[in-house]
């Protein structure tokens, strides 16, 4: 089994402006990217990076 790597601020901002650059500058609900930004946000506020 690989080994994971935890999602972190900066790396789920450069999938999210990725994103959104191939969007028109939204970010669609249920993209990757809003799943990247979602799982931080909650790494986030379990005390995470």
């Amino acid at each position: 089994m690989a080994k994971q790597t935890p999602m972190t601020k900066a790396a789920s901002q450069r999938i999210q402006s990725a994103t959104a650059k191939q969007n028109g500058g939204q970010t669609p609900k249920g993209s990757f990217g809003a799943k990247a930004q979602s799982i931080t946000d909650k790494n986030l506020t379990k005390g995470g990076k």
